[in-house]
């Protein structure tokens, strides 16, 4: 397995390669759901190149960009375990050349104000700019990213799209300890009573999804206010839950058959965010 932590070394490598290649973007803290995100990236190119870099533009003056786990060695060991050909590596200055907050700045309209960018601002355009940067390094045939963060997955998507970039993007399912709790890096922030009570995330989640298909759907903004409450009574802070159209993410008047429940909720110091799709029949 090769490691760069320089730019133009990964871009020789990426040269060389005669057959597809995909890329899957970290911030390094590996868990089981980048390992599915790599078992995935494996299935659908002959040579797969991990980047491990926690982004500073998408991380706001108050949140936990000092603090956010950074585990090399160990990220090492799970690129390689997983087969992984190429993991890139590199410190702020490789990325932002010109210091930060850098030269350029991506404005998306929409997602990025909503949901989670409302309580996080700056956090999609930082997230933007760095795929932007790691897809014009790597230049891969697919790129694959996890549903947990979905609305992450939205803008990228959109990125994709209305830049005209050839590269696929590739969702992952969630995956989730047994008791339902999506995997995240942040989880390691928990306190052994937090950790028991963060499954009920999930599990508001699954009520909503579960009165959507019993035929409850004249309100949404009713049982997303329900949803809500039942959060901050469990002993959460909840930013939001809410209801929308899976494809886009746009509010909902009244159900469709496709949709997706998301929710964005603290628990301590901790932010924890999940989503449940939901397809009526």
């Amino acid at each position: 397995m090769f490691v760069f932590h320089n730019r133009h070394q990964l871009r020789q490598y990426v040269g060389k390669q005669k057959s597809p290649v995909a890329l899957v973007p970290t911030m390094g803290n590996l868990h089981a759901g980048h390992e599915a995100l790599m078992k995935r990236a494996s299935e659908l190119a002959a040579a797969v190149v991990v980047s491990i870099f926690v982004n500073p533009t998408q991380f706001g003056p108050t949140e936990d960009f000092a603090a956010y786990p950074r585990t090399a060695a160990e990220d090492l060991e799970r690129c390689a375990a997983q087969g992984v050909h190429a993991v890139f590596l590199p410190d702020v200055a490789e990325l932002y050349p010109d210091g930060l907050p850098g030269a350029v700045r991506i404005t998306l309209s929409g997602l990025e104000n909503d949901l989670c960018g409302a309580f996080r601002q700056g956090h999609f355009a930082g997230v933007a700019l760095v795929v932007m940067k790691l897809l014009g390094l790597v230049t891969p045939q697919v790129a694959v990213f996890g549903k947990k963060d979905y609305q992450q997955l939205l803008v990228v998507r959109t990125l994709v799209r209305e830049l005209c970039l050839p590269t696929v993007i590739e969702p992952v399912s969630t995956v989730r300890e047994a008791d339902g709790l999506a995997l995240s890096s942040r989880n390691r922030y928990l306190s052994a009573s937090e950790r028991r009570l963060a499954p009920e995330l999930y599990a508001t989640l699954q009520e909503v999804a579960h009165a959507l298909s019993a035929g409850r759907r004249d309100d949404i903004a009713a049982l997303e206010h329900s949803a809500s409450e039942r959060l901050a009574q469990q002993g959460f802070l909840p930013d939001y839950v809410a209801i929308r159209r899976a494809a886009d993410l746009q509010p909902l008047p009244s159900p469709e058959r496709e949709m997706v429940v998301l929710a964005a909720a603290r628990l301590g110091k901790t932010r924890l965010i999940d989503n449940l799709e939901i397809n009526l029949s």
